[in-house]
């Protein structure tokens, strides 16, 4: 979920960038999205440390205090590892199912042989068909 980058390109005296991403939840509207943020290390004048979220180029708040919701601006907003949005969002894809038809019942070869099974005629099925092969035989 981390990754500290090097001390190379940092911006207006990062001590250290680390790379982090989350995913969000939003229990008021069902919403769901994941952001990337780099989060800059710094010291003050005073020597007290200090860090800065830089999502998408731009200084943002932490989304850990306070975070929003993108679609209704609701802030019961549940915070996950990265990656959770879109495994539930591909587990929620509809799959498609195969073409539904009718079944046809498996043809023995006793069946074959007899004849008594065409292709051109419909065999009707009865309860005693299906408790045939579970009788005693005599």
């Amino acid at each position: 979920m981390s990754e500290i980058t090097g001390q190379t390109g940092l911006r207006g005296g990062a001590n250290a960038v680390v790379n982090e991403s989350y995913s969000f939840a939003c229990m008021r509207c069902g919403h769901g999205w994941e952001q990337s943020y780099e989060i800059e290390h710094h010291t003050d004048a005073d020597g007290h440390e200090f860090v800065l979220y830089v999502a998408n180029g731009r200084v943002v708040p932490s989304p850990l205090s306070r975070p929003a919701c993108q679609n209704c601006d609701g802030h019961v907003v549940r915070i996950m590892a990265a990656g959770q949005v879109s495994s539930v969002l591909s587990a929620a894809r509809p799959r498609k199912a195969p073409p539904a038809g009718p079944a046809e019942a498996p043809v023995t070869a006793a069946e074959k042989q007899a004849g008594e099974r065409s292709e051109e005629q419909d065999h009707h099925w009865h309860l005693s068909d299906l408790l045939h092969p579970f009788r005693k035989a005599g």
